[in-house]
């Protein structure tokens, strides 16, 4: 019986994500004798295109040649998996949607020279904006542990279990002290999809929000306090909501408004 052929494919994106699947480490040779790594230029230099059982894509989609291999890909694959923020919801990249070319050209030197500007849409927005996606994996990267549950689900034809509760939660389950109630610190917890083991504020740091919006989210709310108890300004907040989730719904209007 052949096995079922996987791909991991880049988009725009820091490889962060492709770098977590790689992470896996342990459980990766048990994977690899479950599966045919058909494409993944990270970890094998025999890379074959498609069809494939399932594809991990990892970044948002910023170019047109990108938009075209996304479709290719979405028609070659039967369960297309969205890794990592970039893909779920734009995350980073997304930023520039809110940023005149005026403004990102006082970054640059020679702004129109820059190969990725004259081939960009000057706008990125995350996978499900431009095709059908089975299963999105959040997070800034997804976490290890996330990946292997749902690449798992895949070969069983089961879905994983993906949290939606907030970051809070996990956060009482390892009796952490509540930076927002306790310090009065500017932590995205309470409004934040659960996933990571509460990884930044259990090493003192306040959660910036890299798993997106927990169901059912209430931004607005979150947004007065953060205001109210920890003193963060009207673009303290913009930038708050719009760094990882902006373009989703749940936090479009604290992170400036729908573009």
């Amino acid at each position: 019986m052949a096995k079922p052929k996987l791909a991991v494919v880049k988009m725009t994106g820091c490889a962060g994500c492709q770098m977590e699947v790689l992470r896996i480490e342990d459980k990766l040779l048990d994977l690899v004798g479950a599966i045919d790594m058909a494409y993944f230029y990270m970890a094998t230099s025999a890379n074959r295109h498609g069809p494939y059982d399932v594809a991990l894509v990892e970044g948002s989609v910023s170019t047109p040649r990108e938009l075209r291999e996304l479709k290719e890909l979405r028609e070659r694959s039967k369960l297309l998996i969205a890794l990592g923020d970039c893909a779920c919801t734009g995350c980073l990249p997304s930023i520039v949607n809110w940023v005149p070319p005026q403004e990102s050209a006082k970054v640059y030197e020679r702004f129109l020279e820059i190969h990725s500007k004259k081939e960009s849409f000057q706008k990125v927005y995350p996978l499900s904006a431009h095709v059908r996606v089975d299963l999105e994996l959040r997070g800034c990267p997804p976490h290890r542990d996330t990946i292997l549950e749902a690449l798992k689900g895949a070969l069983l034809g089961i879905k994983p279990f993906l949290r939606e509760h907030p970051v809070c939660v996990e956060c009482k389950m390892k009796e952490n002290v509540c930076l927002l109630v306790c310090e009065g610190r500017p932590c995205m917890g309470p409004v934040t999809a659960a996933g990571c083991g509460a990884a930044c504020p259990s090493n003192g740091r306040v959660c910036e929000g890299c798993y997106g919006p927990m169901s059912d989210a209430n931004a607005s709310s979150l947004a007065e306090i953060l205001a109210k108890r920890c003193g963060l300004s009207k673009e303290d907040l913009i930038g708050k909501f719009r760094k990882y989730a902006g373009l989703m719904p749940a936090f479009s209007k604290e992170a400036g408004g729908a573009i």
